[in-house]
């Protein structure tokens, strides 16, 4: 992410996240094994609670599919992220 080309939206339309989405293949529990995708959402939630409120909604959408992301979860995750980078620069 230290590279990563920051945003300003702050979730993109294009991520169209469903709890159907969990992964289903074996690459893709694979992947998703390696992502610490609850120590990722619990920095974005500390982040919302001391300093930025408004990226609240963002954080609870991506919060619904903790018990079963995907990459697709994953990279909606690291969008906000970069939107964080964006409005910090």
């Amino acid at each position: 992410m230290k590279y990563a080309k920051p945003i300003n939206t702050l979730l993109a339309k294009h991520f169209k996240l469903t709890k159907e989405m969990y992964p289903k293949i074996q690459e893709e529990i694979y992947y998703m094994s390696k992502v610490p995708y609850s120590l990722l959402l619990e920095s974005l939630m500390c982040v919302m609670v001391c300093t930025r409120p408004n990226i609240s909604h963002a954080v609870r959408v991506v919060r619904r599919y903790m018990n079963n992301p995907n990459k697709e979860h994953h990279k909606a995750l690291k969008w906000i992220f970069r939107h964080l980078r964006g409005t910090t620069t």
